[in-house]
């Protein structure tokens, strides 16, 4: 759903700077050793990624590119700002001559709102579990699968897609459902205890919960 939007593969945008006073960007692609700095010269750039959207819609909230609601702020004045085609207003991360598809990579609207829309449920499933446990702030968060191994976590907690916690104490695991699978062919005791698990486990509905649409309006910001 993102107009730009691409798997992780070489060209893909990933990480994603935005100076806060003069707001140019730099960016750096998959498959680049260095980042690309210099506006207008020649870059890899193909599409953006995940990990790059993330990056990116943090880092223009941070600028002051767009404001808390995620509207784009109309007073900033910088050419990377402008109307799109459709006159809804654009952001500009790589101008066309710095990609390989000639044209300019974009992050629009939308781009914002389905982002948005992913963190904010995110943010929500984790907020209701907490309040059913009677936790107020976890001690640690642990970021499961290839994507969580790529995500800035940094950028993640500005944009609200997980709940405040020490930063030392969010970490990446990279892919547990296949470490768990190998724990438990490899050890007996493992695997009981797997077993043991799976079965004290609560499903709990979340679209369902009296408190869902609530706590979902308030985590778009």
């Amino acid at each position: 759903s993102i107009k730009f939007g691409m798997r992780a593969a070489p060209g893909a945008i990933e990480k994603v700077k935005i100076d806060s006073k003069t707001h140019e960007v730099v960016w750096k692609a998959i498959g680049d050793k260095v980042w690309h700095r210099a506006a207008h010269a020649p870059g890899t750039a193909r599409g953006i990624c995940g990990s790059g959207i993330i990056d990116a819609v943090a880092e223009m909230y941070r600028a002051g590119v767009i404001l808390k609601s995620g509207a784009f702020n109309r007073a900033l004045t910088t050419p990377r700002l402008r109307p799109g085609a459709n006159g809804k207003l654009e952001f500009v991360l790589a101008w066309a001559d710095e990609t390989v598809i000639g044209q300019d990579i974009t992050v629009i609207g939308h781009d914002v709102r389905q982002i948005q829309l992913a963190k904010g449920a995110m943010y929500t499933g984790a907020k209701l579990m907490m309040q059913k446990l009677g936790i107020t702030k976890p001690d640690k968060i642990i970021l499961a699968g290839a994507f969580g191994s790529y995500i800035d976590k940094t950028k993640a907690m500005i944009l609200g897609m997980i709940p405040d916690c020490e930063m030392e104490n969010v970490y990446a695991v990279g892919n547990a459902a296949g470490d768990g699978a190998r724990m438990a062919l490899l050890n007996r005791t493992k695997r009981e205890e797997a077993e043991r698990m799976a079965r004290q486990v609560e499903y709990v509905e979340l679209s369902a919960h009296e408190d869902f649409e609530k706590e979902f309006t308030r985590s778009m910001h």
